[in-house]
């Protein structure tokens, strides 16, 4: 997945601690099922300022919010973050445990991050709004 050593070059990110305890056991649950997106979730979940879930402000992307965001390919999609047995891409409801989803997790308006799909290659996408 994504090179995790240098994460001075992502976004600083915000979780709750709510949604950090939950991710973090998610990630070792399904290390085994989805190694890589469970470690770059777990390095995510690292790397995170965690804060009271009061304390989260409205434009960071937390599980169950709606987020748009535009894509390096110019394509603009409004998605919902949600743990893995709610996704449903036709519903545009996406797994945290995806490439995409571990990479939205924590990010506010107006920031981008580098993320690596699982065919390999590398996007970058940019948060419009978060609801």
């Amino acid at each position: 997945m994504t090179d995790l050593a240098n994460t001075s070059t992502k976004p600083t990110i915000v979780v709750s601690d709510i949604d950090y305890r939950r991710l973090t056991d998610l990630a070792a649950a399904a290390h085994d099922r989805f190694r890589d997106v469970a470690e770059e979730l777990l390095a995510e979940m690292e790397r995170a300022r965690v804060v009271a879930a009061a304390a989260v402000p409205a434009d960071v992307v937390r599980m169950g919010s709606a987020v748009e965001f535009r894509s390096d390919t110019g394509q603009q999609r409004r998605v919902t973050l949600v743990f893995p047995g709610e996704a449903d891409i036709t519903a545009n409801k996406i797994s945290v445990l995806t490439p995409i989803g571990a990479a939205l997790i924590g990010l506010s308006t107006g920031q981008s991050i580098t993320w690596i799909a699982r065919d390999g290659r590398q996007h970058e996408l940019t948060v419009l709004s978060v609801g």
